[in-house]
């Protein structure tokens, strides 16, 4: 079935919106039938703050890759990002009837469903409830519980909230466009998942997302997510200091960050210079390299300073074996590995979507900067958290004591994440409850 789902992914950047056409090969691989991208002139640091420039720019994207992959696109994995994304531990549990009774799926569905209920700023909407380690009967450190017996299960679960109107404007964005979102997912979250191995994750990794209005924080330890974050800040703001500094037009500031830029000054001659053309009637603009490189390194620290913050905050500074992994538009500036490292202390690599990708006619695809759009087209075949994968084949092949719980959870298969329905499975189970009393 897989084989022959095709899924898209649709990023809605601060400097662009692209689109990606994708399905499996017979290898497992992903192979892209179709992209598209356009400039995204609605969006700031991730926030949709003009709908109309936006729609425009979403229908120019999916038109392009709808043309490339030769299908009609109506159903889009959407990803979200912003400083308005906040991350919590929120601890759970719940009691079973009987210690005899082995855990099942249902169990785990509604531990994580009482996340749902938890109390979170007005404003604000949950787009993520994921379980960290559970502990049952007051045994700590269990990955997976089902099977095991117990009377009573606990969990710490990684809770993501968005602001209630950011989230509406991106589902406005979509209606308009003519498109059905099939899942809401966190975009460091999804670039995970085009750019880690799960050795790295299991070692200890942090990813850094840098895009255009945003950098993106997601730490992995023990193949489980532990913490996310995202800084106010990304390649924008060191065009907007080459603008201001070189006193340049702002696409100028762009070729010359992208073209001469490096994140280290000490690798910069002051023999290099670069003549800008003036405006009208004036003479050219000469930039120095080394100058350009300074301002460039005084704001790059800045952002890896922050970065190496969120990593502190989250505890697992010393437990990051794998080291940072860097991805997105931001990674490919002269040097910018080398400097995470002097400043962090820590190992790094750029962060190439390569390994997923099967053999395809777009080569572009394999730039870090659409390595978030990949990661949203394999959240189409692949659950952020692994066991999630393997409670839906648990489901699909009958493991569960419910027949009914089973049923539903089969017309909803490949239609959506699996914790992101427990809220309506749940209501479906309470649903059954009541027929069955009424025909008793």
């Amino acid at each position: 079935m897989q084989k022959d789902k095709i899924v898209v992914g649709l990023d809605i950047g601060t400097t662009k919106i692209c689109v990606i056409v994708g399905r499996k090969n017979d290898y497992g691989k992903l192979e892209v039938l179709g992209m598209g991208k356009a400039v995204s002139d609605g969006v700031i640091r991730g926030i949709v703050t003009n709908i109309d420039k936006t729609v425009a720019a979403i229908e120019k994207a999916i038109a392009e890759a709808s043309e490339q992959a030769g299908i009609d696109i109506n159903v889009v994995n959407v990803g979200i990002a912003g400083q308005h994304i906040r991350s919590s531990i929120h601890h759970g549990s719940i009691t079973r009837n009987s210690r005899e009774d082995e855990i099942t799926i249902e169990d785990v569905n509604r531990l994580t469903n009482d996340m749902y209920r938890i109390v979170i700023p007005p404003g604000s909407e949950i787009i993520h409830v994921m379980p960290q380690d559970y502990i049952v009967d007051y045994e700590e450190g269990i990955k997976d519980p089902v099977g095991m017996s117990g009377v009573k299960l606990e969990a710490d679960f990684h809770v993501i909230t968005a602001h209630t109107n950011a989230i509406s404007n991106v589902n406005k964005c979509i209606r308009r466009a003519g498109l059905e979102i099939e899942n809401l997912i966190l975009e460091p979250l999804a670039s995970s998942l085009a750019v880690l191995t799960d050795e790295e994750k299991e070692a200890g990794i942090c990813l850094v997302d840098i895009g255009g209005g945003t950098t993106d924080i997601a730490i992995f330890h023990d193949n489980i997510i532990r913490h996310t974050a995202v800084i106010p800040f990304g390649g924008n703001i060191i065009t907007s200091d080459i603008k201001e500094g070189c006193m340049v037009m702002h696409h100028q500031a762009e070729l010359l960050k992208t073209k001469f830029g490096k994140a280290i000054s000490e690798q910069a001659s002051w023999n290099e210079i670069v003549s800008i053309p003036g405006l009208r009637n004036r003479p050219p603009k000469e930039i120095s390299i080394k100058n350009l490189a300074h301002i460039i390194e005084a704001r790059m620290e800045e952002i890896i300073e922050m970065v190496h913050a969120e990593i502190i905050i989250s505890g697992y500074e010393n437990k990051l074996a794998g080291g940072i992994v860097i991805t997105g538009g931001g990674s490919q500036l002269n040097s910018v590995k080398q400097l995470f490292e002097y400043m962090t202390g820590m190992d790094a690599r750029i962060g190439y979507p390569n390994e997923h990708l099967g053999k395809g006619k777009i080569e572009m695809v394999k730039s870090p900067m659409y390595a978030t759009t990949v990661g949203l087209v394999l959240s189409g075949f692949r659950a952020i958290d692994e066991r999630e994968n393997r409670y839906q084949q648990a489901m699909s092949a009958g493991m569960v004591s419910s027949n009914k719980v089973l049923k539903k959870e089969k017309m909803r298969l490949g239609s959506g994440s699996f914790f992101e329905r427990i809220l309506d499975k749940t209501k479906g189970l309470l649903i059954d409850d009541i027929d069955d009393k009424e025909d008793y």
